[in-house]
């Protein structure tokens, strides 16, 4: 979809800072990190929201990504948090799927 944002990441029109990739997924820093780490992992095929998500396997390979992610930033030890947003009311910006990697500090509950 070339008015997405991170479809255009994953064609290389735009250039993300990437920490990890595979066939299906891409991994790169968010440019408005709420954390000293904060990463954003996606799907390569364009899916606008958790709920369109048909695919489980998928979703495995997002949490798989996360994982690999947290563990390269020297996450996994202390802790670190994951979030999907679906849709306005829970704060999605960007409509094609996207999983949020935070770590790097102490992480409040509730977020606010």
């Amino acid at each position: 979809m070339s008015d997405c944002l991170f479809c255009r990441m994953v064609s290389g029109e735009i250039k993300p800072d990437i920490v990890f990739e595979n066939q299906d997924v891409l991994a790169f820093r968010d440019i408005r990190p709420q954390a000293p780490v904060h990463v954003l992992v996606i799907p390569k095929r364009h899916i606008p929201t958790l709920d369109e998500l048909d695919d489980p396997g998928l979703m495995a390979e997002l949490l798989s990504a996360a994982q690999t992610v947290a563990r390269q930033e020297g996450l996994a030890e202390s802790g670190y948090r994951t979030v999907v947003n679906c849709r306005q009311d829970a704060g999605q910006e960007v409509y094609h799927l996207h999983l949020h990697v935070l770590g790097g500090r102490r992480l409040a509950w509730p977020p606010g």
